[in-house]
């Protein structure tokens, strides 16, 4: 299989060539000449792409011929963009939606875009953006199934030792470890967990859902110290932008059309013309408690289809 990844040197784009690298045909799709080079070191039969996710031409020459498409590539850093949300726009928003033309343009057949808890009732730029991208990955397959092209999203919360993450900042500080803020929490997963959803989503995709794993909530105080045990800790406050003390993976109105799987949770689409079989009302229905509200907060009973 021919799979492409946008922003791909990042963090998942790593895990993912590693995890794939002698299974699949892997592209590399990234602006950054630097760490393809260092990653081509590593991985030297892996493709690598220069571009950006801005430019749908370019795009669309790196698609060509590929079976599969993990749309990472976005501007993640909610105080880094919080005085520039044009600039999230252009990457995360419409950088998304000219990834979607382009998949669409080369007949790619699945496109799984990585989205974030942030996106889950967003209340700064980056989550209102990937909150966007999400609308835009569902409402695609309007158009894109009777072409042969589907689109999902796959949405979880922090990944555990990635670049620019609460952990890989701590392992820089020989000082006490930074805190934002006294019982704060965090969705926490591992880079393991979510390169092996990345591949169950691709093979199970039908077009217009939302993945969500089961993940637990974890307070900064006990991460860190699981990650430093018996080190000191400074609060420096929310970061500018609008930073939640608690993140969301899943909102009320989504879990009326969630589904429980042994290890995921599948938010279908409140519209989904391109599906067959999904009927308002057909499916039965049973009890859910919600098993993505942080500790602290009082968990939930979701009436679902």
């Amino acid at each position: 299989m021919r799979v492409l990844v946008t922003g791909g040197t990042g963090s998942l784009g790593h895990a993912l060539v590693r995890q794939w690298y002698d299974q699949h045909h892997v592209i590399v799709f990234s602006r950054d000449e630097l760490k393809q080079s260092v990653m081509a070191q590593k991985f030297p039969a892996v493709d690598y792409f220069l571009g950006d996710v801005r430019d749908v031409e370019r795009l669309k020459l790196a698609f060509h011929g590929c079976d599969a498409v993990v749309h990472a590539a976005a501007l993640k850093r909610v105080d880094a963009v919080a005085g520039d949300p044009i600039e999230v726009v252009k990457t995360n928003v419409l950088g998304t939606w000219n990834v979607l033309q382009a998949a669409l343009h080369c007949g790619v057949p699945r496109v799984l875009f990585i989205s974030s808890d942030k996106a889950c009732e967003p209340a700064n730029a980056y989550g209102a953006s990937k909150f966007t991208g999400e609308q835009l990955v569902t409402a695609f397959n309007t158009f894109g199934v009777p072409q042969g092209v589907r689109a999902s999203t796959l949405r979880y919360g922090n990944v555990l030792g990635s670049r620019g993450s609460v952990v890989h900042v701590w392992r820089g500080q020989a000082g006490p470890l930074t805190l934002t803020a006294p019982g704060m929490t965090r969705f926490i997963i591992t880079m393991e967990r979510a390169t092996w959803l990345v591949d169950k989503v691709l093979g199970g995709m039908e077009g217009g859902e939302i993945f969500i794993p089961r993940l637990k909530a974890a307070t900064l105080e006990d991460l860190a110290e699981a990650v430093a045990p018996g080190k000191g800790k400074e609060y420096v406050g929310l970061r500018p932008g609008g930073e939640k003390m608690h993140e969301v993976l899943m909102t009320g109105a989504e879990a009326e059309r969630a589904v429980e799987q042994d290890f995921i949770i599948t938010v279908r689409p409140h519209v989904s013309r391109w599906r067959e079989g999904w009927p308002e009302g057909e499916a039965p229905r049973r009890r859910l408690w919600c098993p993505v509200w942080p500790p602290g907060i009082p968990w939930r009973s979701w009436r679902i289809l």
